[in-house]
């Protein structure tokens, strides 16, 4: 088999003459096309998922599986995988077979080099465009469903957000790197919450809480007599987590005897109960987090890097609320409104004194800080709330802002404490500043503003 130009090829080119593989091969890599040629159709199959993003060029006639067998399986596996065809034989029947059963187009051998190169290129765009189609169908899909909603309108969170919605449920694990209380078992959950694993179970444990001497056996499981005091049988967190998500939170905390395990289950994907022989076979997604940068850990030996390299396939970080101060008043309305339905009570807007509070503070708890704030403010006020915060922290309008920027600061948190007061009621918000609706919008637009953000959401 011929070795691929990419892990993950445009172009996958069948063929049993080598002569043709080799100048086609040639041919597309002039054309900066990466492409993998074979003239096993077998080995074709291994290499398609849903997730393939290339295309499939074969040739017609082979001698262990034919072009139409083998556009059936490819279609089996993604019915929108586009197949070119070729034949030295210009059978315009076999021609207009292939294309009834899907083919993308077919072309007669001797080919032009030109014209392989045109439709391999809008056969590639097509396919590009099938996934986006399918990316953006599933986060609507996933923004309209009920449950876990990773909130936030500042450029960073807008492009984790994206992030997650590419592999929500691509076969790899996840690393996720943010400061205490920035949301990792947030979207550790939202991430199996969203996948096609939703049905099975989320387990977190927390690496840094379980004694050294007993963790083997809450990850792995222990036969009962496997260790003095192991009076039964043990199912361990991967074995419970079988078909769904596993959260290694704290990851770095685990003693380096253990992580030389963890790898070997990780690349596996079996487990072996503590004294017992027979592996179980794993269909899981471990998700990893931890505050320390593993990278640097593994520089100094703290963490094993071949571990580090085996969870960082999907790299996330997570920013600290100090660097997404934009998303500070929704965040603080959106757990208000939850407090206040959780304990009846009554949600009262705040304040633009109160507002600029928010704005200045640091935030060295993250979200989670935010959140009790929230929550102590809808059950004992703004006094008591905003008594524990420190107001000489960092001025959200400084000396060292211009003019311009000091008035487009107060317009915004003006337009943001009108749509927290009126829950996004747009009418209501023009009435009270004033303001024509394409103005509004206008402004709401400029600052990131989006009215669905401020509506009652007590039933989250």
């Amino acid at each position: 088999m011929a070795t691929t130009e990419q892990q993950h090829p445009a172009i996958i080119f069948i063929d049993d003459e080598t002569d043709i593989r080799s100048a086609v091969s040639q041919l597309l890599k002039l054309e900066d096309l990466p492409c993998f040629t074979t003239a096993n159709p077998a080995e074709v199959l291994k290499q398609i998922s849903p997730h393939y993003s290339g295309i499939v060029i074969t040739d017609m006639h082979m001698p262990t599986l034919n072009g139409l067998e083998l556009l059936q399986k490819i279609h089996a596996i993604d019915a929108e995988i586009p197949v070119v065809m070729l034949t030295g034989y210009g059978a315009v029947s076999l021609a207009v077979k292939a294309m009834q059963q899907g083919a993308y187009d077919f072309l007669e051998k001797p080919f032009d080099n030109d014209h392989l190169v045109e439709v391999s290129r809008r056969a590639l765009e097509k396919r590009h465009l099938v996934l986006e189609n399918r990316q953006l169908k599933a986060a609507v899909e996933r923004e309209q469903q009920p449950g876990l909603r990773i909130l936030g309108q500042s450029p960073v969170m807008q492009q984790l957000r994206r992030t997650l919605d590419a592999v929500i449920d691509a076969p790899a694990d996840v690393l996720i790197y943010g400061e205490t209380g920035t949301g990792k078992e947030l979207v550790a959950r939202y991430l199996h919450e969203q996948s096609s694993r939703r049905q099975h179970n989320f387990v977190a444990i927390n690496c840094g809480a379980i004694p050294e001497q007993l963790i083997e056996s809450e990850l792995f499981g222990a036969e009962a007599g496997a260790f003095t005091g192991a009076d039964k049988k043990r199912i361990g967190k991967f074995e419970f987590a079988n078909g769904g998500t596993l959260l290694l939170d704290e990851i770095e905390s685990t003693p380096l005897s253990l992580q030389v395990k963890l790898l070997r289950v990780l690349e596996e994907r079996k487990v072996t109960r503590l004294g017992s022989n027979q592996a179980i076979d794993l269909d899981i997604r471990v998700i990893a987090a931890s505050k320390m940068d593993l990278k640097q850990l593994a520089g100094t030996g703290e963490f094993r890097s071949d571990l580090y390299y085996r969870l960082s396939l999907v790299d996330l970080h997570l920013p600290a609320l100090r660097q997404r101060k934009d998303d500070v008043f929704l965040l603080f309305s959106h757990f208000a409104r939850i407090a206040a339905a959780r304990f009846h009570k009554e949600y009262i807007p705040l304040k633009s004194t109160e507002l600029q509070q928010l704005a200045q503070h640091q935030w060295p708890g993250n979200v989670r800080e935010l959140r009790n704030m929230a929550e102590r403010y809808v059950l004992m006020g703004a006094q008591v709330a905003f008594s524990t915060q420190p107001h000489k922290a960092e001025h959200g309008i400084t000396g060292s802002m211009s003019l311009q920027q000091r008035v487009e600061y107060y317009e915004k948190m003006l337009l943001e404490e009108a749509l927290n007061q009126h829950k996004g009621a747009i009418k209501a918000v023009m009435s009270e500043l004033d303001l024509p609706r394409k103005t509004l919008y206008d402004k709401m637009a400029k600052y990131q503003l989006t009215r669905r953000d401020f509506l009652d959401k007590n039933e989250d």
